[in-house]
């Protein structure tokens, strides 16, 4: 750790049932066998206060809310994390490793949802300090296969597959723009060629950065 300067952030996106967080905690293993000071959280939630607005976000017989309330609402959660935990751990040089940020509000709000583009980046900043990923993993499935994998059972996951289709295309859009800190992962491979090839990037940084791995 001597050669560290900050901690770093690790980000993990992608379509309902795309296995991102399977591979989030499968990271999250391998820093702990590595003796790697980490932290993990998950979006919206990861604090208590987010919780409860995750309990709001997430809940069925919550459908009339409006796009606004809702990336509001998100971007709330957010800020919290960010403040509470995540601004802390990466001060304290502690690897991050976060199911959804930002990205998610691209795909799903900004992007799925047309709302605008420049509008919510000057917000999210100010939501969450500035602070960006370093590294991001978009797991990347078909939307029905995805759909098929797991159960459908909040009010995100419950919106049609032409919604699930623009959140696609929204993560894809953005992996062209930041080629260099978005690594897209074919989230059809298995679990464990997908575990390896995300061990591989991040050990590949971790040592860059200075990490004693």
């Amino acid at each position: 750790m001597q050669g560290v300067k900050r901690g770093i952030f690790i980000t993990f996106e992608g379509v309902e049932g795309s296995g991102k967080t399977t591979q989030a905690e499968a990271l999250v293993e391998w820093l702990q066998e590595k003796k790697v000071p980490h932290i993990f959280v998950r979006e919206p939630g990861g604090t208590r206060i987010g919780e409860k607005i995750r309990e709001i976000l997430l809940a069925l017989e919550h459908r009339e809310m409006h796009p606004t309330c809702e990336v509001l609402l998100f971007l709330a959660a957010r800020s919290q994390l960010s403040y509470e935990r995540i601004l802390p751990a990466i001060q304290g040089k502690k690897v991050v490793v976060s199911d959804r940020f930002a990205d998610s509000t691209y795909a799903y709000q900004t992007h799925a949802r047309s709302l605008p583009e420049r509008l919510m980046a000057v917000f999210n900043r100010f939501a969450t300090a500035g602070i960006k990923p370093d590294l991001t993993f978009i797991v990347d499935v078909d939307v029905t296969k995805g759909r098929e994998r797991g159960t459908v059972y909040d009010r995100m996951e419950t919106e049609g597959e032409q919604y699930h289709q623009k959140v696609r295309d929204g993560y894809m859009r953005l992996a062209r723009r930041a080629k260099k800190r978005i690594k897209v992962l074919d989230g059809e491979k298995s679990i464990d060629a997908l575990r390896s090839e995300v061990i591989h990037y991040v050990q590949e940084f971790l040592t860059r950065k200075g990490y004693a791995l």
